[in-house]
């Protein structure tokens, strides 16, 4: 249950303020960057940034508004944050792979070659 907004002290109100802020614009800046970039590859980095850092924003604003609210600490928003951290950057990999992937097979000119393999340090003999 929510206090009363006589009850919520004032330091405690600007920070989940200025966190929901924080968040809420990031995430638009990834939303936004949905619409501006033309192509996939473009269109794929900004949103996830956006989307992970305005998510953690706005579970920080949580963590305190629920922690002076009930006067003790909130774990379950460290919970999401780590689930958040973790699953988006290996979801844009794997998305960013298979789209890669399509546009090699379909001969899409725009997406750079194959490149040679890297080689590795360890193999090469200095004569």
């Amino acid at each position: 249950m929510s206090p009363a907004p006589a009850d919520f002290p004032l330091w405690a109100a600007i920070l989940v303020a200025l966190f929901l802020l924080i968040g809420s614009g990031l995430t638009f800046l990834g939303a936004f960057g949905l619409l501006r970039f033309k192509s996939f590859y473009e269109r794929i980095h900004l949103p996830t940034l956006g989307t992970s850092w305005g998510a953690g924003g706005i579970l920080v604003a949580s963590m305190i508004f629920f922690s002076v609210t009930q006067s003790r600490p909130v774990v379950h928003e460290i919970l999401i944050a780590l689930f958040i951290t973790v699953t988006t950057p290996v979801s844009l990999m794997l998305l960013a792979r298979a789209a890669l992937y399509r546009d090699r097979t379909e001969g899409n000119e725009s997406v750079p070659p194959i490149g040679p393999e890297p080689e590795d340090g360890l193999s090469q003999q200095t004569e």
